[in-house]
């Protein structure tokens, strides 16, 4: 069996160069979901919903454009849109969700040893195949990924500053340490990606060390970032304490 034939995920059958553009994802339940969503989140409210509004649009960027298709052909994208999810959509879930989302209550290495781990495990490559063939696994994945780590950001922004601070880069040096591994793997280890960027002219492993590159440099950063915002507002605080 043609190895293309065998994986057709949750986002379709890898698509080509020529054809990518028109691959919308149309899947009525999630269309359906998500027109209930925005009438939530844009009903008249006195409440500020921007950061939820953001991640809507980010969750239709990623679900429902032809970028949903492109992930299946190259786990760079797969990586790209994970990346998205646990570093830019459960941070502003959590943002958004503030203060009732504080209820949500998981001690802060408690959620940060559930978010790294989770996000380990769907980059092994036994269980990223078994989400790639199977609808159920793939919206397990998709929901533990952002899960884990909306409750992460949730304990993060209730934790004191330098805890929150330590435990972001805990998880910036676990997300490195494993784009690190993908890169220098030296072998392709994701099987549904085996052929599905030939079409492309790349080769397997290129993409997945590019994947690992992205985890590793651009992924890392992005906890740095927050880590010097957490730190530079203590800075701020402490500023204005001692002027007071």
């Amino acid at each position: 069996m043609d190895a293309r034939q065998r994986w057709i995920p949750y986002c379709g059958e890898a698509p080509g160069p020529d054809a990518w553009l028109g691959r919308w994802n149309l899947d009525p339940v999630l269309l359906v979901a998500l027109a209930l969503l925005a009438i939530a989140l844009w009903w008249p409210s006195t409440r500020p919903r921007t950061a939820l509004r953001r991640a809507w649009w980010l969750t239709v960027l990623l679900y429902v454009s032809p970028l949903c298709a492109l992930s299946s052909a190259f786990f760079t994208v797969r990586v790209v849109h994970h990346m998205a999810l646990v570093l830019a959509i459960a941070p502003l879930l959590a943002h958004g969700l503030a203060p009732q989302g504080m209820a949500l209550r998981a001690p802060l290495w408690t959620s940060t040893a559930i978010a790294t781990t989770v996000f380990w495990l769907w980059h092994a490559p036994a269980p990223y195949a078994a989400a790639l063939s199977s609808d159920a696994v793939y919206a397990l994945m998709q929901l533990s990924l952002l899960g884990s780590a909306t409750l992460f950001w949730l304990a993060a922004r209730r934790a004191p500053p330098a805890a929150a601070i330590a435990a972001i880069l805990v998880a910036m040096v676990l997300m490195g340490l494993l784009g690190a591994l993908i890169l220098f793997a030296g072998q392709p280890l994701y099987e549904p990606h085996l052929a599905s960027t030939l079409a492309w002219g790349v080769s397997p492993l290129e993409d997945q060390q590019l994947a690992g590159l992205l985890m590793w440099a651009p992924g890392s950063l992005a906890y740095l970032a927050a880590a010097i915002g957490i730190g530079w507002r203590w800075l701020q605080a402490e500023r204005g304490l001692r002027a007071a």
